[in-house]
């Protein structure tokens, strides 16, 4: 079974900001970061950014978020001006599931509920074919 088709990955050195809004406009759960061969390195999460995005003592104290009004929180994209893919990633890479270009639909769905990933990269002698993910899989599973 082959990646989505057009699924965007990017390198540690690409732009944050714009990394951010393509993550945004395509409604996608993260991104797959790889190197200048192409090969996997990791994921790169909505939600990790978020944590880069969000200060600290918000996310340590969620009653903060209910008085910072709208105009701050717009400033946080100011953060990640000047940065870069790898700025976002936490300390610690998060595990990548890889799936082989010939594993089933099936196989990658237990991969994905085992690894709890919304994404699985698809590779062929280490190199990123493409991508699979939770809401693409489940259409297929579920098409009747």
């Amino acid at each position: 079974m082959a990646g989505e088709a057009g699924f965007p990955a990017v390198r540690l050195d690409d732009d944050a900001l714009d990394v951010t809004r393509r993550l945004a406009e395509l409604h996608l759960p993260g991104l797959i970061v790889v190197d200048d061969e192409n090969r996997p390195l990791t994921i790169l999460p909505g939600s990790q950014v978020l944590r880069f995005l969000i200060p600290r003592y918000v996310q340590d104290d969620p009653a903060l978020a209910r008085v910072i009004d709208e105009s701050h929180a717009d400033r946080l994209r100011a953060n990640l001006e000047g940065r870069r893919v790898a700025d976002l990633l936490p300390a610690e890479k998060l595990p990548l599931p890889l799936a082989d270009a010939d594993d089933t639909a099936l196989e990658i769905a237990a991969l994905m509920a085992r690894t709890r990933s919304p994404l699985v990269a698809v590779v062929e002698d280490g190199r990123l074919l493409g991508v699979v993910t939770s809401t693409g899989l489940l259409e297929r599973l579920l098409a009747g």
